[in-house]
């Protein structure tokens, strides 16, 4: 059974910073592409940022470039997404994704979903 469980959410003022998690298992985790999306209230689910299996980030939001860095460490199993100079327009579910395609992953239909953490910005 795979598991994606994010974690890392909470609330913070405007400029401030969190670091997000997504702890995986069930699968073979350094075979498969990883992404980040969010899901502002109201809003339809948009991409953040995804990276390849072999590390390489293939998508990166316009909204949040030179603020959000997305890494892996498959040593651990571990998908992160560093977020700064958070803004209120962040405010969001923001949830892991996986698929052994990063076309299905750009496309934002994964295979595999996490249950998502909650991020919220004050200004």
């Amino acid at each position: 059974q795979v598991k994606m469980v994010e974690s890392g959410g909470g609330s913070v003022e405007t400029g401030g910073s969190l670091r997000l998690s997504c702890t995986v298992s069930g699968l073979s985790f350094a075979d498969y592409a990883l992404g980040w999306f969010r899901q502002a209230p109201g809003k339809g689910r948009e991409g953040v940022s995804c990276i390849s299996a072999s590390g390489q980030v293939t998508y990166l939001a316009d909204s949040v470039k030179d603020r959000f860095a997305i890494s892996r460490d498959n040593a651990k199993n571990t998908l992160y997404l560093q977020m700064n100079s958070l803004k209120p327009e962040d405010t969001a579910m923001y949830y892991c994704a996986a698929d052994v395609s990063s076309t299905m992953l750009h496309n934002g239909l994964p295979r595999y979903w996490g249950q998502g953490t909650q991020v919220i910005v004050s200004s």
